[in-house]
């Protein structure tokens, strides 16, 4: 079976018709930019006007109907949040430089944003050195004290996240709001992580607690920037950029230098920053040195070739090593290879063989694996939280939790995807397209199951997405009960559409997180898939698992789910823009 396509190549010439229509669309937007704020205003306005209507009262404190418009703005923007009486609260001093009127959609989230970031940085303190926890366990405590490490790294992380957002000073481009949605979800991701790393220790309601505010206001703020969103797609501000006109399946903004790359049948002819060579015919024996060369936040492509073989360690791209590219002899032939689980005690988070935190991360034609077993439980193989990361032609290689898409934007192209529990999970905004998905034999008594996703709040523009993939057993799984998936968390989000299913799916198709059943607020779905494992007719009656049309599967493509043309220019792969 051939899973692999022949593209041809793209004249560099191309590029040019692209960027006079995208020169006309920024006019456009620019043009409509100010309508979109106007509308939101409007909206926020008519929301209110509909609740004092109804109610007869304008606040609780007092019987006049009458209301200042600033007091009726604030309250009509927490009214859509989860926690509207502390989004209440952390926004009332407003009312001091509002002088009644109307607060505008921006100032009211650069608000909120100051507040999450303040009250983030004050539970970072807690799992610091000298914070709260400091004395609360032992030293010989080894689980509980990787957990708070990992805490500081992820609090850490959030915090990054949140200042992008404070940074992004446009909210009525379109661009702009998708980044910042996008970063608003993952700093809620790092600190549900957090909590999660407490789950099985006496801390987790101390911790709970630290991080109460921080979660409201980071939800708050991300409640209230969907508002903007939604307000911008009602005006059709999405820009069309990621459909391919040149009969080749490669979008016309993709840089032609990368298309070159990426697309390379040969790669030694190619011009790399470095080349890793276990031989020591490269300038690095290993990829962690080579990753030492990378320049700090640079806004170029550093390309990395790393010859075949297998490559015993564990990697981090760093977070402020951006645009990283890294390249191999193919995913059979340069593997990276690790062992860490949470058996042997480190947790789920740090066990990843390859963790790449950059922006822009890309890798092609590489192997990734974690040897632990199945007796181990969680090990990871990759662990992306890479903004617009791509993963092209790669293999993932475990078990348990084999691929983590923890958060952000990521992409995975004609890669190959080998596990038993859980093995596709995280809490990012994720398509696998034209993939393959090889569940195997677990451990004895185990049921696998392949996606588990983590979305923790309804605004949160996260879920997994799989789309045109092949789904089918690795060898002979016997009496083994497979799964498309199961429920992480209370809105956790899973598609999987024009997919070859194979028998080795249970009629039930789901399994429940625990109990028999799953929340009424996640989105599972299936949609036009075939093959003898597609069948819907015994699936389990969730009301969470949709019936969906056209128009909802399609909010699920390239186009529409990991909008932002400007991430995906980089990579230069091919890819189907819509269903």
């Amino acid at each position: 079976m051939t899973l692999l396509k022949s593209y041809s190549k793209v004249d560099e010439s191309s590029d040019e018709g692209w960027f006079a229509r995208r020169r006309a669309m920024r006019r456009r937007v620019c043009a409509i930019s100010l309508s979109c704020v106007v509308l939101v205003v409007v909206v926020v306005s008519a929301v209110v006007g509909t609740h004092l209507s109804k109610s007869g009262k304008s606040d609780g404190n007092d019987g006049n109907r009458d209301q200042p418009q600033g007091v009726a703005s604030i309250k009509a923007a927490c009214g859509l949040t989860l926690y509207p009486d502390s989004c209440y609260r952390s926004l009332a001093p407003l009312l001091n430089s509002s002088r009644g009127e109307i607060v505008q959609p921006e100032v009211l989230f650069k608000a909120s944003l100051a507040v999450a970031i303040g009250e983030i940085t004050k539970a970072a303190k807690y799992f610091g050195e000298n914070g709260g926890l400091k004395g609360v366990f032992g030293g010989n405590q080894s689980e509980v004290a990787a957990a708070v490490e990992n805490c500081r790294e992820l609090l850490d992380l959030a915090t990054d996240h949140l200042n992008l957002s404070v940074l992004s000073d446009k909210l009525t481009s379109s661009d702009a709001v998708e980044d910042i949605l996008t970063w608003l979800s993952a700093a809620g991701t790092y600190q549900e992580t957090c909590i999660d790393g407490f789950a099985n220790t006496s801390l987790r309601l101390n911790v709970l607690q630290y991080l109460k505010d921080s979660n409201e206001f980071t939800s708050n703020s991300l409640a209230i920037i969907k508002q903007v969103s939604n307000a911008a797609k009602s005006l059709n501000l999405r820009r069309k950029l990621l459909t391919a006109t040149d009969g080749t399946d490669m979008p016309h903004w993709l840089s032609f230098k990368d298309r070159k790359l990426l697309q390379s049948s040969k790669s030694y002819p190619i011009k790399y920053d470095v080349v890793v060579a276990k031989d020591g015919t490269g300038q690095y024996k290993t990829i962690g040195a080579a990753l030492k060369a990378v320049p700090d936040k640079s806004k170029k492509r550093f390309t990395i070739f790393v010859k075949k073989g297998v490559y015993y360690e564990n990697v981090r791209v760093e977070k402020a090593k951006w645009n990283v590219m890294m390249i191999g002899d193919g995913m059979d032939k340069t593997v990276v290879s690790g062992s860490l689980n949470v058996v042997d005690g480190t947790p789920t988070f740090s066990t990843a063989t390859f963790a790449a935190f950059g922006q822009g991360f890309v890798a092609r034609d590489m192997g990734f694996r974690n040897t632990a077993g199945p007796i181990k439980h969680q090990a990871v193989a990759l662990m992306s939280n890479s903004d617009r990361s791509v993963f092209y032609r790669c293999r993932f290689d475990a078990f348990q939790d084999t691929l983590y898409a923890h958060a952000n934007r990521q992409f995975y192209r004609e890669c190959d995807i080998y596990g038993t529990v859980d093995f596709i999970f995280g809490n990012s905004a994720v398509i696998f397209q034209n993939c393959s998905i090889l569940p195997r034999m677990p451990m004895n008594g185990q049921q696998n199951t392949i996606t588990a996703q983590g979305k923790i709040d309804p605004n949160q523009n996260t879920g997994i997405s799989i789309q045109n993939c092949k789904i089918y057993p690795l060898g002979n799984l016997g009496s083994v009960r497979t799964f498309l998936g199961r429920p992480w968390k209370n809105y956790s989000t899973t598609i999987v559409m024009n997919t070859m299913i194979e028998s080795l799916i249970d009629p039930k198709g789901w399994l429940p997180w625990t109990g028999t059943s799953a929340p009424d607020t996640i989105f599972y779905a299936e949609y036009q898939n075939y093959g003898p494992g597609s069948s819907t007719k015994y699936r389990v009656k969730w009301k969470g698992l949709r019936s969906i049309t056209w128009s909802q599967a399609s909010k699920f493509t390239v186009d529409s789910f990991i909008y932002g043309s400007q991430w995906i220019k980089d990579a230069g792969v091919a890819y189907k823009p819509g269903l």
